[in-house]
């Protein structure tokens, strides 16, 4: 723990002094007032920013507006990084200077500095200092960018062939949604035209992945009349995410806690929902039947919460002999660590929790996110044989409010 401690003290030690003597040398062309008003503006930016970061177990920030806290965090996280930036600039020019020291010294026979003053070691350049200042400034500004982002919803149409499907179901139209977070919203408005773009697809089953709230339920209050609209004929089913049980937050008695949970059925139920809690249901349409089942939260990684209970939730599915069936599982890494090769009659699982980091890249021909080196199914199709998982991007945001190249998404899947 303490060495730990340390190594973050040290970079960020680093990090705060290499962006001053950025500031400081790129300022250093500009009249005095100029120079010595920007750098103060700096350090107040500076202490702005960390300030945040101290209090932010210390205070409670619920008496400002939730769109103000989301840019403070936003702000405060983009600054930050373009420290971090700042500090991976600089720290590269001083290798490659400390390595042309080197080479001087090694073939002159002697200290860089008894060479002609045409052969000392380079300095760092104003160029340089600029150069870094210039991505530290786009790094802030990328994140900032990215809150304008976060609600721009995305619609992903996927159409999935599978041979064990009924004739009947073939043409299902499923809408998928995952990561609702409706403790990050600050506008019901935005959210509201996020559920009518769902509902205009016209999908003839919802299935909601989980995370619906960051830790408590009273988060959803503001939004049930906006959630209660998601409808489908087949109905909506949803299952809880690891967040939705308030395992991140203090509790006052293990009983408050006991009581969160079960209000967050109790509003599920309110608007609509199937809440499936290690359990199957039986989909019917013209005679014939596919299977849905929901579990609770199964991480395979260390740290998260394995509530889920697969065989408990298959418990008599074998005896119905059900071609094809669903799972919804709110954590992917559950596909490869119980699903993947140990049930084949699972063709398609859904599942989210990545949200894709929030941040990454989409393009043709490349799809790149920090979050990958965690997981390594992290946003959409993946398939092995007859098995297939996909990993919806998150409907909404937690942690960074913004989302910056990975965009919320609704996913609609159609069966064929």
């Amino acid at each position: 723990m303490w060495l730990r401690l340390i190594i973050i003290l040290g970079l960020i030690s680093l990090a705060e002094y290499y962006s001053y003597v950025v500031v400081r040398s790129s300022l250093r062309n500009l009249s005095p007032a100029w120079r010595t008003g920007l750098t103060v503006l700096y350090i107040i930016l500076t202490c702005i920013a960390w300030f945040g970061i101290v209090t932010f177990r210390q205070i409670n920030w619920s008496f400002l507006p939730q769109i103000i806290r989301n840019l403070y965090v936003a702000f405060t996280m983009g600054f930050i990084a373009g420290k971090l930036l700042v500090l991976l600039f600089m720290v590269l020019d001083d290798i490659r200077r400390f390595g042309t020291w080197l080479m001087q010294s090694f073939y002159s026979g002697g200290p860089a500095n008894n060479l002609p003053a045409d052969r000392k070691g380079i300095p760092r350049s104003i160029f340089l200092s600029r150069l870094a200042l210039i991505a530290g400034g786009i790094m802030l500004s990328a994140f900032l960018y990215g809150t304008r982002n976060r609600y721009n919803y995305q619609v992903r149409r996927i159409r999935l062939k599978a041979d064990t499907l009924p004739e009947a179901f073939r043409g299902l139209k499923i809408v998928q949604l995952s990561d609702i977070h409706a403790g990050s919203f600050d506008n019901p408005e935005a959210v509201a035209r996020g559920i009518r773009l769902a509902m205009d697809e016209k999908p003839d089953l919802v299935l909601f992945t989980g995370d619906l709230v960051n830790n408590r339920t009273d988060e959803i209050d503001d939004y049930v009349e906006v959630l209660s609209a998601l409808k489908a004929p087949m109905g909506v089913y949803s299952i809880l995410g690891n967040h939705d049980y308030g395992d991140y937050v203090h509790w006052e008695s293990n009983e408050a806690k006991k009581e969160n949970l079960e209000r967050m059925k109790q509003m599920q139920q309110q608007m609509g929902w199937r809440l499936m809690m290690n359990e199957h249901a039986i989909l019917e349409r013209d005679g014939q039947s596919i299977a849905l089942i929901g579990i609770e939260n199964w991480g395979a990684r260390a740290g998260f919460p394995k509530y889920g209970k697969l065989e408990q939730a298959r418990a008599g599915l074998t005896e119905k002999n059900i071609p094809f069936q669903i799972l919804m599982s709110h954590d992917p890494s559950h596909w490869d660590a119980e699903v993947l090769g140990h049930h084949p009659e699972i063709q398609l699982t859904l599942s989210g929790h990545t949200h894709g980091m929030q941040f990454g890249v989409e393009i043709p021909g490349l799809k790149w996110s920090p979050v990958q080196y965690v997981y390594k199914k992290w946003s959409g199709l993946y398939s092995e044989g007859n098995q297939h998982l996909y990993v919806n991007r998150g409907f909404g945001f937690i942690g960074y409010p913004g989302r910056l190249g990975i965009l919320p998404e609704i996913t609609v899947i159609e069966l064929a």
